[in-house]
């Protein structure tokens, strides 16, 4: 919520003009602002007497480089930082949405759908977080946003900073919520350093608190809670199945017992594959997202093709209940790369192997989803799975997923790629202009699509555009996560030259899908109609 300023509150830091309060915590106020480009951006001012403490000044500088390297998978992004300035202040993506706690207040706990995604989506973040080598001391649900584009975790980067300066250390105070913090936090004299071990156990009291509307360790005063915390184990009746087991892991006394950000993601993600919750994307919105209505920006769309309907061309496109995406189900995963590669990794598993059944027998996009287990391929020695890409072809393909090449995006059936012009609509030629380069960005088990087009300065992302009478079109967008920005890619068989074929989906509007009849792409809900446009990734260099 955006309070305003207050008297005395500075009109401007640097280049931002300051359009209100959105927050006060104990390390300084957070501000809504308005950046020199005119994007809105939350600008996190350190308190005062701070500003002359070299320390702090030192180790937030420092801070602050290590949270720029914060890919922004789940997270709010760090744009700009000043450490210099008098007070120092830290910039970042302004995410519009309640907070975790925020819906946990008027809602009361989650339900098992919900409650997985947003444990998957905490962990995706910690991940990325924890890759960059940073971390997070202060993770709680007032931190986790729920977003339209998902769920996003804030307040990153300074508590570290903030913590360790001789001044905050003379007071004998430590940064963070008593009911997220680990055993090593509030015992200073055991000797253990905080590491990312604390981030995990903030994690599981979340999850736990999420689940059953109250915190593990109870009790009515923060020293009560941090001496259950010390000395008894956690209450996590009313949390179940494989979710139960990962939290009671979390939360575990001892740090070195506890998983990692990827090996909880492992456990959630195999936990899918098993039918437990309802999918693994980052939280969905629980309150309908904006729509837009500039021109040129995408918007709802309405009405269904009925399912079984062959897809003839560009049809009126909309949200139906037989909507599934197939590499949503099963899903196996062995983290095995480096965290900062994780979410192309955990999904290019499943787009570089085997055990997703190709186009013949296979569930068709849109059609059931798959509930029981997934299934299992032999791996031969080598450690590549039988039947899979060779390694070089794998590790191109994950490189390509984790947004490190550029590429070209071409449409198997007509031979063709996928290209955008200046005019901003999605076209097809022969791939060799500039027009036709893009680089997939990772949001947690989403893509954005954005253009590498140098002679669109914005560079925008590849998005669905809904016109009056409800066709929907791919057309360039501001590259922002939302439902109509963000894509699953689903393996789906191989092209002439033998490159693993996609196809494209979008999980509120459909498949992106080629005309013939009209020459052109467009999206669609195909229910249970096979998919008919299929896409390989052509490498094209270094991004």
């Amino acid at each position: 919520m955006n309070d305003g300023l207050r008297p005395g509150d500075p009109a401007r830091l640097g280049g931002y003009e300051l359009l209100g309060r959105l927050g006060d915590g104990g390390m300084g106020s957070v501000f809504l602002a308005r950046s020199p480009q005119g994007r809105r951006v939350a600008v996190k001012v350190v308190r005062p007497e701070l500003s002359h403490d070299d320390e702090f000044r030192a180790r937030f500088r420092s801070e602050v480089n290590r949270a720029r390297q914060v890919p922004p998978f789940c997270t709010a992004e760090v744009l700009d930082a000043d450490p210099d300035h008098d007070p120092p202040f830290l910039v970042v993506e302004y995410v519009e949405g309640p907070s975790l706690a925020q819906l946990l207040r008027e809602d009361g706990p989650l339900g098992a759908a919900r409650l997985h995604s947003i444990a998957v989506g905490v962990a995706t973040a910690l991940t990325a977080i924890h890759g960059a080598g940073v971390i997070h001391r202060d993770l709680k649900p007032a931190n986790v946003l729920v977003a339209p584009g998902g769920i996003r975790v804030i307040d990153f980067g300074i508590a570290r900073a903030f913590e360790a300066t001789s001044q905050h250390t003379r007071t004998n105070q430590l940064v963070g919520t008593v009911s997220y913090m680990a055993p090593e936090r509030l015992d200073t004299s055991s000797g253990q350093p905080a590491g990312p071990a604390a981030d995990i156990f903030a994690w599981g009291a979340l999850v736990a608190h999420a689940a059953t509307g109250r915190n593990p360790f109870g009790g009515d005063s923060a020293t009560s809670i941090a001496m259950r915390i010390l000395t008894q184990p956690p209450d996590l009746a009313g949390l179940d199945g494989p979710l139960r087991e990962l939290v009671s892991r979390a939360l575990e006394k001892d740090p070195a017992a506890r998983p990692t950000a990827r090996e909880l993601l492992d456990g959630l993600l195999t936990a899918a594959g098993q039918g437990v919750g309802a999918g693994v994307r980052s939280a969905p919105p629980l309150a309908a997202p904006g729509v837009a209505s500039a021109a040129g920006a995408p918007h709802a769309a309405g009405g269904d093709r009925g399912e079984g309907s062959a897809p003839s061309g560009p049809g009126p496109t909309g949200r139906t209940g037989s909507t599934r995406r197939r590499w949503l189900t099963g899903l196996g995963v062995t983290a095995a790369v480096s965290a900062v590669l994780v979410p192309a990794f955990l999904f290019g598993q499943r787009l570089l192997g085997p055990s997703e059944p190709g186009p013949t027998g296979s569930t068709p996009v849109g059609g059931p989803a798959t509930t029981g287990p997934a299934s299992t391929t032999p791996t031969p020695a080598s450690g590549t799975p039988s039947g899979s890409p060779s390694s070089a072809e794998a590790d191109r393909t994950r490189a390509m997923l984790a947004g490190q090449r550029r590429i070209l995006l071409h449409v198997v059936e007509i031979d063709r790629d996928l290209s955008l012009p200046y005019d901003g609509k999605v076209h097809v030629g022969d791939g060799t202009g500039r027009d036709a380069l893009f680089v997939l960005e990772p949001v947690g088990v989403d893509y954005l699509i954005r253009s590498l087009n140098p002679d669109i300065a914005h560079q925008p992302c590849l998005g669905v555009k809904i016109d009056s009478a409800g066709y929907a079109s791919l057309v360039g967008t501001d590259c922002q996560p939302t439902d109509a920005t963000l894509f699953g890619i689903s393996r789906e068989g191989k092209d002439d030259k033998g490159r693993t074929s996609y196809a494209i989906v979008s999980e509120k509007y459909g498949v992106v899908q080629w005309s013939p009849s009209q020459k052109k792409i467009y999206v669609e809900v195909l229910g249970d109609a096979p998919v008919g446009t299929t896409f390989s990734m052509v490498d094209r260099g270094a991004a």
